[in-house]
């Protein structure tokens, strides 16, 4: 089942509702003791719910007091998601790659531990796919890197090609079934324009192939700017079009190299202080590529 929404955090909001309600309808969870995991350095939105999981001290800054029933583990981690469940944990609420956490990869084989976890205390697995989700991580979605199917799966950015606001909460009538008519709701959720809008960006990432490019075109990407050789880089992570490079602390932060490139005409983002993140249109070509990378060989090797 599909509910559309407008932002990824509308979205986000709409699965927290469906994955409490399904464990006080469905798992039979005492009433307002639902408990939802999430993981440090995650990124979901901005609503007052949201921001009260979030480890960013500025997302929460003057905006308390906070929403309860949420436990936060460390990313990456499946032995602190394991200790971390009770009867009372109705969710575990993932990114598959973080985003704005500096496109942070998880261990391989992390998602696959965490899905068998939950599905061992029949809790919902729930991808937060709105950043990595739609062929920007390589594949249609970046939790098919591993031998899982979500409970639920939040997409939004991208589901419009980046041209209106549309999202949405995928999951089985199990979960989004709990919903009765007045339960939850949307102005413009699901409107005319946004859906027709969301079709045509699907088609054309299928049919002009626009994730087999993500994959091939992120792995030229990733292998230039490792060739690149400058001193002041510390990783190069990432998948498909969604690459991160972090910087070493000397390097005197992502900023001004983000504002260095803006003037030589390419767009990237500081996040967590130390990382450029990259994320390209995803009909990019090779010599697009080469292009760029001209210039970003001279901004790092900036002193």
């Amino acid at each position: 089942m599909v509910l559309p929404m407008n932002s990824g955090a509308e979205a986000v909001e709409t699965a927290l509702k469906a994955v409490r309600k399904w464990g006080y309808k469905v798992k039979g969870v005492q009433e307002d003791a639902a408990e939802i995991i999430t993981c440090t350095n995650n990124f979901a939105g901005r609503t007052i719910s949201i921001v009260s999981f979030s480890t960013e001290a500025q997302y929460k800054d003057g905006f308390g007091p906070f929403t309860p029933g949420f436990k936060v583990i460390g990313y990456g981690n499946s032995e602190e998601l394991e200790k971390a469940i009770t009867p009372n944990t109705v969710a575990f609420l993932v990114e598959p790659i973080q985003g704005e956490g500096g496109v942070v990869v998880p261990p391989e084989g992390f998602l696959k531990k965490a899905y068998d976890i939950c599905k061992k205390n029949n809790v919902l697995f729930v991808a937060d796919e709105i950043q990595s989700g739609l062929g920007r991580s390589g594949k249609l979605f970046a939790y098919m890197y591993e031998d899982i199917r979500p409970d639920a799966v939040i997409i939004g950015k991208a589901l419009s090609g980046g041209c209106y606001p549309v999202s949405a909460v995928l999951s089985d009538k199990e979960v989004l079934g709990v919903f009765n008519p007045g339960d939850h709701g949307s102005t413009f959720g699901g409107n005319p324009l946004g859906a027709a809008v969301a079709r045509e960006s699907i088609k054309v990432l299928v049919e002009e192939k626009l994730i087999e490019n993500s994959a091939e075109m992120g792995e030229y990407f990733r292998t230039k700017l490792r060739d690149a050789g400058s001193q002041h880089v510390k990783e190069i992570r990432g998948k498909g079009l969604f690459i991160g490079v972090e910087l070493k602390p000397e390097a005197g932060g992502a900023r001004r190299f983000c504002e260095a490139l803006m003037h030589k005409g390419i767009l990237c983002k500081e996040t967590h202080e130390n990382v450029i993140r990259f994320a390209p249109p995803l009909v990019i070509k090779k010599e697009e590529i080469d292009w760029a990378m001209e210039r970003i060989k001279e901004v790092l090797l900036m002193k």
